[in-house]
């Protein structure tokens, strides 16, 4: 008796499932419909195709980000002056890169709109290819990047390629722009961090003489110099002269 008593909740739980079971002897069906070869056409093909493209150019978005556009000159002199200041990680690495961000999406407004309106749209509206898509998404890059590119960066890669020197400018290929693009972006970023730099570094080495000859050995320079340099910096409006001379820079 007392091991009815003890299974009486059990079955109370279970009651309702059981009477459900009972009332629905025959188990749901499921069934998948793919579809006849009539009802799926080629319209139908095409649309996946052009979802599953535009799905995989999504994963490569940040590396083309980073590679056809402003962004890298812009973090490596936003990162340089940091550590000039000797701030070690304020402003934070999140804060640069955002900057960056939306300082290369200002900068680069006029080419993306461009390729909105002569890539993206009739694409969409299935006036041109993909292959036509992306040349002409390309060419607003194209003229962005070639005025920004060295000759002797086009040249190195030229070389490495194998490649013969095209007929015109708007011959280069991708696979030669890109490249030297980035180098020249990148020697440009280091040589104007190196501006930047060594105002904050005669600084440095001021206060470090000043100390060593009032024998003042054991006082760390940095501990002098940091809120001089951000004094100054702050004055003189440091981070707005850096960016609006970023900016003006790609005014080409």
């Amino acid at each position: 008796m007392n091991k009815l008593y003890r299974l009486l909740p059990i079955f109370i739980i279970l009651a309702p499932s059981l009477l459900l079971a009972a009332t629905e002897p025959t188990a749901p069906v499921v069934s998948f419909n793919t579809g006849s070869s009539t009802e799926f056409g080629r319209s139908d093909i095409f649309a996946a195709l052009k979802i599953s493209t535009i799905m995989t150019a999504m994963v490569f978005l940040p590396s083309v980000l980073m590679a056809v556009t402003c962004f890298p000159r812009i973090s490596i002199i936003l990162s340089i002056t940091r550590q000039a200041l000797g701030t070690a990680q304020t402003p934070p690495n999140q804060v640069l890169v955002g900057l960056s961000l939306f300082l290369t999406f200002a900068i680069m407004a006029p080419q993306f709109k461009e390729i909105y309106e002569k890539a993206i749209i009739p694409y969409s509206e299935d006036q041109m290819n993909f292959s036509e898509a992306m040349e002409a998404s390309f060419n607003p890059l194209r003229k962005f990047m070639l005025p920004l590119t060295r000759e002797d960066d086009l040249s190195l890669f030229l070389d490495i390629t194998k490649s013969a020197p095209p007929e015109s400018p708007d011959k280069i290929g991708a696979h030669i722009l890109i490249p030297a693009f980035i180098v020249s972006e990148l020697n440009t970023a280091f040589q104007i961090a190196f501006l930047i730099y060594m105002p904050f570094l005669i600084l440095d080495m001021i206060i470090s003489s000043v100390l060593t000859s009032m024998s003042m050995i054991t006082l760390p320079p940095t501990v002098i110099s940091l809120p001089i340099k951000l004094l100054l910096f702050v004055l003189i409006d440091g981070w707005g002269l850096i960016i609006s001379n970023l900016v003006k820079s790609y005014n080409v």
